[in-house]
């Protein structure tokens, strides 16, 4: 369980963030985020964030999963970016040892904790999206977060399949959730579930490119352009037909 040495070693972590940070990175850092986006930043580049975070996953070597979860936990609520994404590479470090149950762990996270595309995308792109490779009877759970009254959980449901689709997988729960998201409003959503269907195209185009030219008259435009970006040219002209 989380103690005293656990907290510790978050702690170093924190500090060592706050060695890494500089005033150009945060403020880059600040303007890649609209607005309704909450998202605090330490003002680490991403590199150095990367390496700590693989730095710090060798010092995990032998720790139980859950207590490795319990962790990543305590990152996720301080709500900064740079702590996310160590939180992020470290359960994604765990998918063989991944359990149904722990869906409700990583969907209690992205309910409660996710609130930015940086941190959704990479926390669905990979620890979801393996944990559906690993059990994809659970791939309705998806379609119930495409109806989400949050804005980042519906855009999770797309962007979980994002790897998978690129190696051709789930086509037709692709199209389900495409369905589900395909008049929503928000333009991170659209951006969502349209790269999730150019994924998609990468290892089925014709089926991509047959479902887009069913929706085109409907689908928003932000979305059309991400689904056909890797479509052959002649395609993507008659897609953006109107």
């Amino acid at each position: 369980m989380y103690d005293h040495k656990m907290n510790s070693f978050i702690e170093e972590i924190r500090i060592t963030l706050q060695g890494l940070a500089n005033q150009k990175t945060l403020e880059t850092s600040s303007r890649f985020f609209k607005e309704g986006e909450a998202a605090k930043v330490y003002g680490v580049r991403m590199p150095f964030v990367n390496q700590l975070a693989k730095d710090t996953l060798k010092m995990l070597n032998g720790m139980e999963k859950e207590a490795i979860f319990d962790l990543c936990e305590e990152l996720w609520k301080s709500s900064y970016l740079e702590e996310a994404i160590i939180a992020c590479t470290w359960s994604a470090s765990l998918h063989k040892l991944y359990e149904e149950k722990d869906l409700k762990r990583f969907e209690y996270w992205i309910e409660t904790y996710v609130t930015n595309w940086a941190d959704c995308d990479t926390f669905c792109n990979h620890t979801i999206g393996q944990y559906m490779m690993n059990f994809p009877n659970q791939l309705e759970v998806l379609k119930r977060w495409a109806l989400s009254e949050k804005r980042f959980v519906r855009r999770a449901s797309a962007v979980s399949l994002i790897v998978p689709a690129k190696k051709g997988y789930f086509l037709n729960a692709i199209f389900e959730i495409a369905d589900i998201l395909l008049l929503d409003v928000d333009d991170l959503v659209q951006k969502g579930y349209g790269w999730m269907l150019k994924a998609a195209s990468q290892s089925n185009p014709e089926a991509v490119f047959d479902y887009v030219m069913l929706k085109k008259s409907i689908m928003p435009r932000t979305a059309l352009r991400y689904a056909i970006e890797k479509l052959p040219a002649e395609w993507k002209v008659e897609a953006m037909k109107r």
